[in-house]
């Protein structure tokens, strides 16, 4: 359905808009369909917020996914690229060795520990200028 828009007439009470009744009937059809079970649903999603990627070399490609995974083989500076602000993406890491985020990167808590795995929470601020991180691991 198209959005339908309650006509409102020329000037106040000149009696050329919608009766209450009609403006009201339209106002019920444009929230019911907002508000209908198929709106907004996952299959309207982009992949980046539906999907998981591996992070093969060292660069996590914000457009790409939401979910990123890691096991590192040795130290690592990841990289990221494709970050607009309001980002927020998830890195699941392990591997017991150095990892280094991006210096646009403040962490609010939390340090890497490689003997487990890691969950790391990104959320742009400011585009590729400034993420802020949380660093978690598993209990």
């Amino acid at each position: 359905m198209a959005k339908q828009t309650i006509n409102i007439g020329t000037t106040a009470n000149d009696g050329t808009g919608d009766p209450l009744r009609t403006a009201f009937d339209k106002t019920n059809d444009n929230f019911n369909e907002i508000y209908g079970a198929d709106f907004v649903d996952y299959d309207k999603l982009g992949t980046e917020f539906t999907t998981t990627a591996v992070i093969s070399a060292s660069d996590v490609d914000f457009s790409s996914a939401a979910v990123f995974t890691k096991t590192l083989s040795g130290a690592t500076t990841l990289t990221f690229s494709n970050v607009e602000t309001g980002m927020a993406k998830d890195l699941v890491i392990t591997g017991d060795h150095t990892l280094s985020l991006p210096a646009s990167v403040k962490t609010i808590t939390g340090t890497y520990d490689g003997t487990v795995s890691n969950l790391i929470q990104i959320i742009s601020t400011n585009g590729s200028t400034e993420q802020w991180a949380t660093i978690s691991q598993e209990a």
